[in-house]
This record gives structure tokens, sequence and C-alpha cells, in this order.
């Protein structure tokens, strides 16, 4: 698509961390939101943002090396280019996860509700940092023949050219804002128990990547038949199962 939203002279803007920006913006608003309404500090949670954003790229963008080393012995210096593109989603989940239970221990954080916080805002930053993706042309999909298929014409992007694909970043982003829509609208009013509304996110994402996952055709590793990105899906999804089930308050006794 478009990979270089401006170029002045030496100065280029890329279109893909114009996006992952956005997002990580949106999301830092939200949480800071989210904080203020459960009795957190809101600056508490932000500057856990950002402790996730750095552990977030350095996981993600490690992780896109480790799958693509025979690329990245011949070209080191490009290991470093993340605003073109190339971060795995779960590299950088296992990285701010790592990250955000070391802050929320040292600064003493409640970690289920902290958790509740982070939940809608990281789906609403893959939402917006996936259209990102789509532009740099990275994570594109299988070559197909619907109507919507997409055909990637710039030379700077990361997909092949010339043929109609998957769009399946598109797929990524609104699946994204689906399952924000629903942790945010629907189960947040009504989902009892700290932290079940961060076990359902780690049930819905799982599941839709997992699904996601048979239309894309970018290079991503695997086990067999699956992706690296299924595989470590399903230990998240029985972590996820086992929140909602942990976390559930007891029945409450109506007996007269």
């Amino acid at each position: 698509m478009h990979p270089v939203l401006f170029q002045y002279g030496r100065v280029t803007i890329y279109t893909y961390g114009v996006f992952v920006a956005l997002g990580f913006l949106a999301a830092l608003w939200l949480a800071g939101r989210e904080a203020r309404s459960r009795g957190l500090d809101p600056k508490a949670i932000q500057d856990l943002g950002l402790v996730i954003l750095v552990a977030a790229l350095v996981g993600a963008r490690l992780f896109f090396v480790l799958v693509e080393w025979e690329y990245f012995i011949q070209n080191p210096l490009k290991v470093f280019q993340i605003w073109k593109g190339g971060l795995v989603f779960y590299g950088g989940f296992v990285a701010a996860a790592l990250a955000a239970a070391w802050y929320v221990r040292a600064h003493r954080l409640p970690v289920w509700t902290t958790g509740d916080v982070i939940a809608p805002a990281l789906a609403l930053g893959q939402a917006i940092g996936r259209i990102g993706c789509f532009f740099a042309g990275c994570c594109y999909g299988a070559a197909c023949s619907l109507p919507w298929a997409v055909t990637f014409t710039d030379p700077r992007g990361l997909a092949p050219l010339g043929v109609p694909l998957h769009p399946a970043q598109l797929y990524s982003a609104l699946g994204n804002l689906a399952i924000f829509g629903v942790l945010y609208f629907v189960a947040r009013p009504r989902l009892k128990g700290d932290g079940r509304l961060f076990g359902l996110y780690l049930v819905l994402y799982p599941v839709f990547r997992f699904a996601v996952e048979f239309l894309r055709d970018d290079p991503r590793g695997g086990l067999g038949p699956l992706s690296t990105s299924q595989v470590l899906g399903i230990p998240l999804l029985a972590f996820g199962l086992w929140i909602l089930l942990a976390r559930r308050p007891p029945a409450q006794d109506t007996a007269r």
C-alpha cells in the first residue's frame, strides 16, 4: 500500500511507525481513564504503559529476528529498522508481561485490577497498530481471488507484489476492534471479579489469532502444521480460561 507516509529530503515518516504510535497513545489514554474509574493512580498506569511499550517493542522485534535469523545474519543493521515493520505480537506480549509483572510488584499495584485496566486498552492499541501493518505490507495474507483481495505494488513494502492477497492485516485490525468492543462495552459493566476482564481478553485474542493465522502467508516459523503464534496462543488461552474460573466471585446465598 503506502509504507512511506511522508518524505522530504532525508526525512522519512513511515506509516507503520505512525500507526503504532497512534495505537500506543490511544491505549495509554484509555488505560489512564480506566485507572481513574477503578481508583488507581492514572500516572502509575501510564508509566506502566511506557514500560510495556519498550519491552513489547524489544520482545516483538527480537522474536521476528529469531524467526528470520538467516535474513538478518546477512543484513545485521536492519535489525534496528522497526519503523519499516517486522514485529511479532506474541514476542512482545511475553516480554511486556514480564516487564509489567516486575513493575506491578515494584509499585505494589493490585495485579488483577491492573490487568482489567490494561486489557481493553491493549485490544484498542492493537486494532490501530494493525492498520500500520497493512500500509507497510507486513503480516500479509495468502493469495486469494476474493472481491476484497488487495494487491501490493510499492516495492518499499514487505508484501509480495502484484499478487491478490487476503487483507490479513485488516482482518486483524477489525478482530481486535471487535475484541475491544466486547471487553469495554459488553463485559466490563457485567463481568464480576477482578481479573476476569483480563482473562476474557486472553481467551478471545488467542482464539481469533489462531483462526486468522490460517489466512496469512508471511514467514512466521512454526511447529508442524501450526504457526509459532498458534502454538503460543494455546497456553495463553488455557491461562485465560483458568482466570475466568478461578476469579469467579462466589454465588451469593439468596436463602432467607
